[in-house]
């Protein structure tokens, strides 16, 4: 079922949260809402399920408005990120629950549960209490649960917030081929890039109660709309430059300027990590030096140090790292394989911070630590 959202606006004790929102999921579609925690994105899942009124604004699902109709009759399934249990029931009387409550008659109830226990691979632990389950297993308990009604849509709270790492991993995997299966029109909520990324079809940056951005993921990643995308999906340098002819001068480093850009004019170059490329040169040819060299796994992670300006992350693959004969202290050159260039006014030119944006900018901070034990 297709899910239309028209100039959503809602607001707390005055505070406004959710400002003029509006987007489309198109029927089957999985659709991550994605952005910082405290930006709005749960209660817009609360409103399109009838949990929350608005304060202006129409959902739409299928071609019935429903944004006065109570929440029982929208014919969605809701997903909470703590799971939402029942602590005295078992398994199967968690999943059948909705099912009591619409008067299925018991031999349906019986028959649709064991098909859910199996949809989400649980056979065997039907009679089970969900203290006795682990995280992951009653993530999958409270997805039953909202599937065994055989809702119209599906909304999902963070529905992995509640587990660790791991297991997350793992339960945004089988969520994706769950899905796929079932083809119920879905939209789930998160502050994890990663998680949207790999499982949305769609991704909607959500920014202070506003969208920032409605994209595939790789148009999110590739094609971001502005400074504050880029900067929130996945680890990004962030240097200040300015216009000067046909290069964006930011004194230790030159790229090629892109169009639209008036000569003088001071801009906000943005590069993954994966684009910064360093080239080993003599002494006196570069004030850039490589600061730290760590290993993350699929590649080489490296710090450089540009006096001045600040630290700047490369990621590397362990043979180039190798080849080029990359140690700390060595001098290099600095190029951008890509970037992301934005016009700013903010930064003094040349001026570089890191983001990653998974429990904040902790890079630039812990390079400043540093320089300040040296």
């Amino acid at each position: 079922m297709r899910i239309e959202v028209r100039n959503l606006s809602k607001a707390f004790s005055g505070v406004p949260v959710v400002r003029d929102v509006s987007f489309t999921v198109e029927e089957g579609q999985l659709v991550a809402l994605l952005g910082p925690s405290g930006g709005g994105k749960s209660t817009i899942l609360r409103i399109v399920a009838g949990l929350e009124d608005p304060d202006a604004g129409s959902v739409t699902l299928g071609d019935r408005r429903v944004e006065r109709v109570p929440a029982r009759e929208r014919g969605i399934g809701f997903v909470f990120q703590h799971y939402a249990l029942f602590p005295h029931m078992t398994v199967a009387d968690n999943i059948g629950f909705g099912l009591k409550v619409r008067k299925q008659p018991p031999g349906e109830v019986a028959r649709r549960v064991e098909e859910m226990i199996a949809l989400v691979g649980l056979q065997g632990l039907g009679e089970r209490y969900p203290h006795e389950l682990s995280g992951g297993q009653r993530q999958r308990v409270a997805l039953a649960r909202a599937l065994a009604p055989s809702p119209r849509v599906l909304l999902l709270d963070e529905p992995f917030g509640a587990v660790d790492a791991k297991v997350r991993h793992d339960l945004r995997t089988w969520l994706r081929r769950l899905h796929d299966n079932v083809g119920v029109t879905s939209v789930f909520v998160t502050h994890d890039q990663s998680e949207a990324l790999e499982i949305a079809d769609r991704v909607i940056i959500v920014h202070h109660g506003r969208i920032e951005q409605n994209d595939t993921p790789e148009g999110i990643w590739r094609g971001p709309a502005n400074a504050f995308v880029a900067e929130f999906v996945g680890a990004t340098n962030r240097i200040a430059g300015r216009v000067a002819g046909d290069e964006i001068d930011a004194g230790f480093l030159r790229h090629p300027r892109p169009a639209g850009l008036e000569d003088g004019a001071p801009v906000l170059v943005l590069a993954r990590p994966a684009e910064v490329m360093l080239h080993p040169v003599g002494e006196d040819e570069s004030p850039a030096r490589v600061h730290r060299i760590s290993f993350v796994g699929h590649s080489m992670k490296v710090e450089v140090e540009v006096p001045g300006h600040g630290t700047l992350t490369a990621e590397i693959p362990p043979a180039v790292v190798r080849a080029k004969e990359l140690v700390p202290g060595r001098p290099v050159r600095v190029t951008l394989s890509a970037a992301q260039i934005f016009p700013s006014d903010t930064t003094p030119p040349g001026t570089i911070t890191t983001a990653a944006r998974r429990q904040g900018r902790l890079s630039s901070l812990f390079s400043r630590l540093r320089r300040a034990r040296a």
